[in-house]
């Protein structure tokens, strides 16, 4: 993983909503219905984060007919964690 890619998942996950919706998919997938139940924003709102989070490859979204399910892509986030704890030196 390079540093640049890093740093967007790192900068996603400064924001404390984005940090909010993050723990709230540790438990598993959810419909975006779900997540705004546990958060005071609004819908536009939530696409504006999820977006933020899906296109640093943090969160994956899944279209089911008028329903978007979101997940945390645990391949990205293994990535993100082995790169923090030095373990891809010399491969950024």
């Amino acid at each position: 993983m390079d540093a640049d890619r890093c740093l967007k998942m790192l900068k996603a996950l400064s924001d404390e909503t984005r940090l909010k919706i993050f723990e709230m998919l540790k438990g598993g997938k959810l419909c975006a219905c779900k997540i705004l139940e546990g958060l005071n924003i609004t819908q536009p709102t939530l696409s504006h984060h999820m977006k933020i989070l899906c296109d640093c490859g943090l969160a994956d979204a899944e279209r089911d007919w008028k329903w978007t399910h979101y997940s945390i892509n645990k391949d990205a986030l293994k990535a993100l964690t082995d790169w923090l704890n030095g373990e891809n030196e010399g491969k950024i």
